[in-house]
């Protein structure tokens, strides 16, 4: 595997939320000309990679984070950094399609250079193995499954449907690891805080105010939501106690009050509060 890491790209850190598994990874052509020069010269396979980049972080309409793919595959065989391990693609469609699939793009266009060379299949099938070492499944896709697009063009999406098998003599991946792969490398407690408390794959509870239009919480949202559920059980609590406290009163002397008070306060107790929330996320739907 020629890895071209985002180091050697000049890049930071992608900020791109994180995403440690998916079901498999969609494989995408950029659906746009692309020049005959990448398949002579590999320099400019990397200025069509920055270049992806650039416009990608520009479009304030789509408010990307970072390039939206994971890797890219140029023709000469070298697999492109783009977000990388362990983060969520912004290039499948949407926010579900996205947290299904890892996204890798083939360097070919919809004019000029249209057919993937031996060697960019390979990469892409790099790619594939990289990403399926570290929380992808076994599904290879096409943009077009579930999305409305002509991506990744016939000639891609044919290599695809057949199941994306590596051409002949293009080597396999490395079997170790190098530390390039660990998905845990440069994170921080803050990137592993959101990772679990900000990812909003948790289906909201059913008596939810918002759940039409707001149907996924993060696990910050439901926590609140308990917090609050809970608050207001103690209110109620307390605001029947001091009901049956004055009730009692007003009865009589007769009346044994601290034994009407605790009579009701057991039969709140016993009164369970079930507060069910499914955290599957969207695979356990």
């Amino acid at each position: 595997m020629k890895l071209v890491t985002r180091a050697q790209l000049g890049w930071p850190a992608s900020a791109a939320p994180t995403q440690m598994s998916t079901k498999g990874v969609k494989v995408h052509y950029e659906g746009s000309p692309v020049s005959t020069k990448l398949l002579s010269d590999h320099g400019a396979c990397i200025a069509e990679w920055k270049a992806i980049r650039k416009s990608h972080l520009a479009n304030t309409a789509e408010g990307y984070s970072d390039i939206a793919y994971n890797y890219g595959a140029c023709p000469h065989g070298y697999l492109l950094e783009g977000r990388g391990l362990g983060k969520r693609t912004g290039a499948n469609g949407n926010q579900p399609l996205n947290t299904a699939h890892y996204a890798i793009v083939g360097l070919v266009g919809s004019e000029g250079l249209t057919e993937p060379t031996d060697a960019m299949l390979g990469a892409i099938r790099d790619g594939i193995e990289l990403l399926r070492k570290h929380g992808a499944g076994t599904e290879i896709k096409g943009h077009r499954d579930g999305y409305a697009t002509a991506c990744p063009g016939g000639p891609l999406y044919a290599w695809v449907q057949k199941g994306a098998p590596r051409p002949a003599g293009t080597s396999e991946p490395p079997k170790t690891t190098t530390p390039q792969e660990d998905p845990m490398a440069g994170m921080t407690k803050q990137d592993v805080f959101d990772s679990v408390w900000k990812w909003d794959g948790i289906p909201a509870p059913a008596d939810a105010a918002d759940i039409k239009t707001n149907p996924n919480w993060q696990a910050l949202s439901v926590l609140r939501d308990i917090q609050a559920r809970v608050r207001a059980n103690t209110a109620a609590e307390a605001a029947q106690t001091a009901a049956i406290t004055k009730l009692a009163q007003l009865i009589g002397s007769d009346v044994d009050t601290a034994q009407v008070v605790a009579a009701v306060q057991k039969a709140i107790a016993d009164a369970v509060v079930k507060v069910s929330v499914d955290v599957s996320g969207p695979e356990g739907k």
